[in-house]
């Protein structure tokens, strides 16, 4: 049988500063919710103790457990990413830009002004530079660059 995941033996100045956070209770939740899973365990307590007391999943608290015995108090710390990676380079963006101040007949399309929508698919098929942009995302990098549009969303000529 599998021995029951718990943490390993606690050093004073851990034992201390997982303590020191959840009696203050002042930092992050996750934090103190991780503090709190540790100091359960110390305690004694199994995994699906901890997890009803955290309230939390029972995968959760052994990966944070596994965590810490790995690597210690930095465990506490989430290493979340920063979101989805960037799609359009800054060159893309002014090409985007540029298209979209260009009138559409001068780009063989059959039409006098751009919606986001015909300018999105029109951008994913020029040749020779495919850009894959979203509706939203295309919206949002049009108002940065502060194009202005008409109520139904086509972008107006500039002065």
């Amino acid at each position: 049988m599998v021995d029951p995941v718990c943490v390993r033996r606690l050093a004073d100045h851990e034992g201390k500063k997982l303590q020191r956070i959840v009696r203050r209770g002042s930092t992050s939740s996750v934090r103190y919710r991780r503090a709190m899973m540790l100091l359960a365990s110390a305690g004694g307590n199994r995994v699906p103790v901890i997890a009803k007391l955290v309230q939390a999943d029972e995968d959760t608290v052994r990966d944070v457990i596994h965590r810490f015995n790995e690597i210690g108090l930095a465990c506490l710390d989430p290493q979340w990413a920063g979101g989805r990676p960037r799609l359009l380079s800054p060159d893309d963006g002014d090409f985007v830009v540029q298209t979209a101040t260009t009138r559409p007949t001068k780009l063989g399309q059959p039409f006098t002004r751009w919606s986001i929508r015909k300018l999105a698919a029109y951008l994913r098929k020029v040749h020779g530079r495919v850009i894959r942009i979203g509706r939203e995302a295309l919206r949002s990098l049009l108002a940065r660059r502060h194009l202005p549009r008409d109520g139904d969303g086509c972008l107006l000529e500039r002065g």
